[in-house]
C-alpha cells in the first residue's frame, strides 16, 4: 500500500511564504514523476508545478518565478516553496505521484489527501 502526505498549509498574509511537504510511504519500488496541483473553491484541479526523478521541472506559467518544486529522492519527498503569495493562491493543494509498487512493479498515480492554503489580503 502506497501513501502520500501532505503538510506545511496554513494561513499567511499577501506576499508572505509557505513551504510544502509531501511525504511518500508504502511498498515504494521507484518514485517517478512527482508533482503538485491545487483546486480552488468552484474551479477544476490545475497543475502548479511537477518534477522528474532526474529533477527536470516543469511550472504553469502564472506560477513560475514564484513557487519553486523540489525533491530529495533519499528522503521519498516532494516540497514545494511558494512564495509573493497571492490572494487568487488560495486553494487546497495536492500532492501526486507515478508510483511503481514493488509488489506489482506497475505504475500507478498516487493522490495526496490535499493540504489547505489561505492567502489573505
Amino acid at each position: 500500500q502506497v501513501q502520500l502526505v501532505e503538510s506545511g498549509g496554513g494561513l499567511v498574509q499577501a506576499g508572505g511564504s509557505l513551504r510544502l511537504s509531501c511525504a511518500a510511504s508504502g511498498s515504494i519500488f521507484s518514485l517517478n514523476t512527482m508533482g503538485w496541483y491545487r483546486q480552488a473553491p468552484g474551479k477544476q484541479r490545475e497543475l502548479v508545478a511537477d518534477i522528474t526523478k532526474d529533477g527536470i521541472t516543469k511550472y504553469t506559467e502564472s506560477m513560475k518565478g514564484r513557487f519553486t518544486i523540489s525533491r530529495d529522492n533519499a528522503k521519498e519527498m516532494v516540497y514545494l516553496q511558494m512564495n509573493s503569495l497571492k490572494p487568487e493562491d488560495t486553494a487546497v493543494y495536492y500532492c501526486n505521484a507515478f508510483i511503481t509498487d514493488s509488489r506489482t512493479y506497475s505504475s500507478v498515480l498516487h493522490w495526496g489527501q490535499g493540504t489547505q492554503v489561505t492567502v489573505s489580503s
